[in-house]
């Protein structure tokens, strides 16, 4: 008899072979008789078991079920262990159907609210799955052989399976199951090759034989993080699935989606399929993301990414546990084992790639909206930002600026102006971004259109399963879609661009629709019918077909079909976007794409989406950048003030304080609404818009190294608070509050009509950012007042700040004196760094072209020591330090053995002031 194992962290191993030491060879310990899961668990289960027997037979005596009565193994799985066997929607599962597919029927009643529920159909605990025939050790792990002998439901089920497993490193498993006779799609990511396999690993790996599965487990703790047994591996041609038990509740990730930052695990299931709707909970969003991270009891952390381009679906549930399931291509896990949530994002993106240094100017703040109407209301709304003297790096526009939506052309009337306005832009140290959509306009008469004809010429675009174009309907009409598969596209799209840059110089790039969007659903013609277009099985995507508002799957693309490639077009279009930049500019390219896949971060940022005016969209941003600081895009924002719909000044000022800390920070409404950059509003809800953004842009060199330091080791820039405290179970489940880097937490007021805000202070001394007054917390939520104007900033105790005196733009902040902010531990010592180059120069770090200098306290010192220096570290000076936590009245402060003076508050701040002393120089500072 077959079983699967109990979804239990202290599971026996029968019938299992133990992968632990290095060169291990595992053999099989009662191959073929693996007992069911209850046994060996004591009197328990035992208790469980005659229950359930006890009630099956008052059952069959009373009469109690009108069909067959089920049999006691279909009984003994609780209900948050049932792990669906039928999972199609949109029909009524019946006791017939699940019974066909060999599995158990249990109605059970339906959950309130339209939620989903326990399933009815489920696996019984014999259901036949894989046995791993064979395992051979290799150089970097194990090489196995799993066969099935009992076919599953779905068709073209593949019977023999090659399993690949390496030890990668000390903290990262890659676990690869795919046909052994073969070849399928996989994704073309680049992906770093171990080239030995890890000598002292922090985890262990054991398999289940028959049925065959992966019990993975944290060899400091024991903890089973991946315990594959509890369900059947299924994995036919286009439908694969595994399942797993998970360790704790505690789960995020799995993107696009709206909703909290930690999960519910209440059934509830995750669709990954690119689609272009505004924000809305359940529905699949504009990217996909198969990776999650989960915390473990005592403060671990692990994280699993599955590299699968596929439409897909994750399902959870309460046992806690996770199905998987795609509808192509291969099943490549890496685990990554931390032990710490910062570690397991830095591990994930030593696979999928450090994100890009953005330019210095791409952190300052943007301004746009769809609607402006011509050339010269975008002009005005940036004059009157000057005249206000509110910072602003960069001014956009949507598709308002394009002559019949066209991409590469900009209206000849409305927007005639528009290179004029860019040459404006630049003179002031400001930059321009538009938009652009991956949709090409083909109605135009032959000729007429330089982009649609060469493309075509080319063979440039996606095609019909016939071989033409394929023509959906986009903001110009009939439109054909690029195909960035294609290298030949990469430079076709770079012609276009520079051909339009000639015309008008702008700075950044902007890609829109590109899911890719389509108004139609799959084509002018509809879609074929086929197994592409139509497969064995739909992953709950919205509008339930591949196809719907997009292209068909059957589209032909230059690397595979687009069933295969579509989740991953907005990267495709990223790369090639952010080349074309690099060759035209010849600096760091800037760049916002509205889809996105794993690797996403080396060439773009992403922003959220179609947003609304509401307060409940301001409050979900905060988990929707929290979740790409997982998946290692760290320039992100929401739509400041929300994109549809009107704002009002209330929500606007909160708003705009709250996008003052994201890391990309832009304003963007709709067309039809009312205005809504600071300009428009009262003076005093635009001075405390105002007062943000100064604040932001005296913190641009804090943000401006984190963003090295995600360049270089993959840190988060905004970050939740369990990242910094994970030991800490009060910090799991927040996320109306957020840090950058360790140690500046921003707590925004998310909700109207108050002038107070609640928010919870980990354990340890703070400092209020504006005044250096302190406050001892010890981990419990604190009431602190919110009149309109403030927005609270606290400083964790131990950290230096690197800030500056604020300008109206970055360019004319970074050759402003700097101002540290030390915040003194309990024991008085402190740390930061700052990392400075020219903000826009390729690959400064890699060349050396940077300073980097590292500040530090301890014993009343304060030293400033250059570890690398370049140039431009001679052209700023340190003007300012303030000392945060200082207990005694200082006598004298000495600068490098000079008597300085200084100044003392109550509130135990000492600052001292005109130290004029050049970046490049290392000092010292102490005071007596």
């Amino acid at each position: 008899m077959k079983s699967y194992q109990k979804l239990t962290t202290a599971v026996p191993q029968p019938a299992a072979c133990r992968v632990e030491e290095e060169g291990a060879v595992p053999t099989p310990t009662g191959r073929g008789k693996l007992a069911p899961w209850w046994v060996g668990s004591g009197l328990l289960v035992a208790a469980v078991l005659l229950s359930a027997i006890t009630v099956w037979v008052l059952r069959q005596v009373s009469g109690g079920w009108p069909r067959p009565a089920l049999p006691p193994k279909c009984l003994l799985v609780p209900e948050s262990h049932r792990f669906d066997c039928y999972p199609e929607r949109h029909m009524v599962v019946t006791q017939e159907l699940c019974e066909s597919r060999g599995c158990c029927f249990i109605e059970s009643p339906p959950p309130s609210g339209g939620k989903q529920g326990v399933p009815w159909c489920f696996y019984p605990p014999d259901f036949p799955s894989y046995t791993l025939e064979s395992l051979n050790q290799t150089a970097l792990g194990m090489v196995g052989l799993l066969v099935r002998r009992e076919k599953a439901y779905y068709p073209q089920d593949i019977e023999m399976l090659r399993l690949d497993v390496e030890f990668e490193t000390d903290t990262r498993l890659h676990i690869k199951i795919t046909d052994a006779a073969n070849p399928r799609y996989e994704v073309p990511l680049e992906v770093p090759r171990a080239m030995k396999r890890a000598e002292n690993p922090i985890y262990s790996l054991d398999f289940s034989w028959d049925p065959f599965g992966v019990l993975l487990r944290r060899r400091a703790t024991g903890t089973v993080l991946l315990n594959t047994t509890v369900a059947p591996l299924i994995f036919a041609d286009q439908f694969l699935q595994i399942a797993t038990s998970l360790p704790s509740r505690f789960l995020y990730g799995l993107g696009e989606h709206r909703g909290t930052l930690l999960h519910s695990l209440d059934w509830s299931t995750l669709t990954l399929w690119a689609r272009d709707v505004s924000p809305t909970e359940s529905f699949n969003l504009y990217g996909a993301h198969p990776f999650y991270l989960l915390m473990e009891e005592g403060g671990d952390a692990h994280g699993v990414f599955l590299l699968n381009s596929n439409a897909m679906e994750v399902a959870l549930q309460p046992a806690p546990g996770l199905t998987w399931r795609t509808i192509g291509g291969v099943l490549d896990f890496y685990i990554f084992l931390g032990p710490d949530p910062n570690m397991v994002i830095q591990q994930y993106q030593q696979v999928i790639g450090f994100p890009a240094m953005p330019p210095l100017w791409a952190l300052g703040f943007h301004l746009c909206r769809w609607g402006y109407g011509s050339s010269n209301e975008t002009w005005q709304t940036v004059r009157a930002m000057r005249n206000y003297q509110i910072p602003q790096d960069a001014q956009w526009n949507d598709i308002d600026y394009m002559d019949g939506y066209r991409d590469f052309t900009f209206d000849p009337s409305k927007f005639a102006s528009l290179p004029s306005v860019v040459e404006d832009l630049h003179k002031h140290g400001q930059r321009y971004v538009m938009i652009l959509d991956p949709g090409i306009s083909s109605t135009n008469p032959h000729g007429s259109y330089w982009p649609f004809d060469e493309g075509l010429r080319r063979g440039l675009f996606l095609n019909t399963t016939q071989g033409q174009p394929l023509i959906g309907q986009v903001w110009p009409g009939f439109t054909a879609f690029a195909d960035f598969s294609n290298p030949d596209t990469h430079q076709w799209w770079l012609e276009n661009l520079q051909r339009f840059h000639a015309h008008v110089p702008f700075d950044g790039l902007w890609i829109d629709m590109n899911e890719p969007s389509n108004f139609m659903d799959g084509s002018e013609d509809g879609c074929p019918p086929g197994e592409l277009d139509s497969p064995p099985y739909t992953p709950a995507v919205l509008g339930d077909a591949l196809s719907a508002k997009t292209v068909c799957a059957s589209a032909k693309q230059k690397a595979s079909v687009h069933y295969n490639l579509h989740n991953l077009y907005g990267l495709m279009e990223a790369k090639a976007t952010a080349s074309a930049l690099i060759q035209i500019t010849g600096k760091r390219p800037f760049v916002i794409s509205r889809s996105t896949f794993p690797s996403q971060g080396r060439y773009s940022g992403h922003w959220l989406g179609d947003n609304r005016s509401q307060w409940k969209d301001m409050y979900y941003s905060i988990p929707g950048l929290l979740s790409f600081s997982l998946f290692g895009i760290p320039l992100v924002g929401a739509d400041i003030c929300g994109f549809s719909g009107s704002t009002s000044e209330e929500l606007c000022t909160r708003w705009m304080q709250l996008g003052a800390f994201y890391p990309f920070a832009r304003n963007h409404n709709s067309q039809n609404e009312k205005a809504q950059d600071p300009t428009v509003f009262s003076p005093a809800a635009r001075t405390a818009m105002k007062d943000a953004l100064l604040t932001r842009y005296s913190l641009l060199p804090f943000l401006y190294t984190l963003f090295h330091r995600a360049h270089l080791q993959g840190d988060t820039v905004a970050r939740p608070l369990f990242f910094e405290f994970p030991w800490d179970v009060a910090t799991l489940g927040l996320n109306r509050q957020f840090l950058w880097g360790r140690s500046l937490l921003v707590t925004p007021v998310l909700e109207p009509g108050v002038d107070s805000v609640t928010g919870y202070v980990p354990r340890g001394v703070w400092y209020d950012f504006y005044t250096g007054s302190s406050v001892n917390s010890s981990g419990e939520m604190l009431k602190m007042s919110a009149p309109l104007e403030h927005l609270n900033l606290h400083v964790r105790e131990g950290a230096i700040l690197p800030t500056q005196k604020p300008g109206t733009t970055s360019e004319v902040t970074r050759g402003n004196p700097l101002h540290l902010i030390v915040a003194l531990s309990s024991s008085a010592t402190a740390w930061g760094d700052l990392f400075w180059d020219d903000g826009e120069s390729l690959d400064t770090f890699e060349r050396g072209s940077y300073s980097y200098v590292v500040f530090n306290v301890t014993q009343n010192i304060f030293t400033s020591t250059v570890l690398h220096a370049s140039s431009e570290a001679t052209e700023v000076t340190i003007g300012t330090l303030s000392i945060f936590g200082v207990r005694e009245p200082p006598s004298k402060v000495l600068l490098n053995g000079q008597e300085k003076p200084f100044s003392y508050l109550d509130n135990q701040v000492l600052t001292v002031s005109d130290l004029g002393i050049s970046l490049s120089q290392g000092f010292s500072l102490q005071w007596l």
